[in-house]
């Protein structure tokens, strides 16, 4: 089973003032954190952006959105449309504390499943969610047709729904699940 671990690295990081990838956390950008634990349970990392030129330091493919303009969806599309691979591992480029533990569990629950989102908090996590490569048309299908919210996506493909993560510790998954949309949050993950 071929696992491509995703970066993506799109959104304007309005509210942060300045591009969230390269924010440092520990001495290292938080994209380095980001690739460093996707690299731990993927055969191949890449990177969604549409400034590729700017994230050749990490020596990983990137690739832009082939949708423009057309927020994460497109991301997730240009993923699977250029990286050859079963399961695709999402992860957004301001959550500096992912762990490979989780993606692990959420892995085991695709069983027959299109994919696999994480619920926590009472809330879905398309974003830190697993995907299969029988995804593709229905993401095409709803560009195609202007329709860019990913919750759009489950009324056309299978979904395991995860709330339940036995044997991972509160404080990993609270940090797992952690991103940083602002400068408050950015004074706080440097102290975890």
């Amino acid at each position: 089973m071929r696992i491509c671990g995703v970066i993506l690295s799109g959104g304007k990081s309005s509210r942060m003032g300045t591009t969230k990838s390269f924010l440092e956390i520990d001495s290292k950008p938080v994209i380095t954190h980001v690739a460093d634990e996707l690299k731990k349970l993927s055969n191949h990392v890449t990177v969604i952006t549409n400034k590729p030129a700017d994230y050749q330091f990490l020596k990983l493919d990137t690739y832009r959105d082939r949708y423009k303009n057309m927020g994460p969806l497109a991301g997730i599309e240009s993923a699977i449309y250029h990286t050859d691979a079963d399961i695709y591992v999402l992860a957004a480029c301001d959550m500096p504390f992912i762990y490979h533990g989780v993606y692990q569990h959420l892995i085991q629950s695709l069983n027959s499943y299109e994919a696999v989102i994480p619920m926590y908090n009472e809330r879905r996590h398309p974003l830190s969610g697993i995907y299969t490569k029988n995804v593709l048309p229905q993401i095409q299908m709803l560009l195609d047709n202007d329709q860019r919210k990913i919750r759009s996506l489950f009324d056309y493909i299978t979904v395991n729904y995860v709330t339940n993560y036995s044997g991972i510790p509160k404080h990993t998954l609270y940090k797992h699940f952690f991103n940083m949309n602002d400068p408050e949050q950015y004074e706080l993950a440097k102290q975890f």
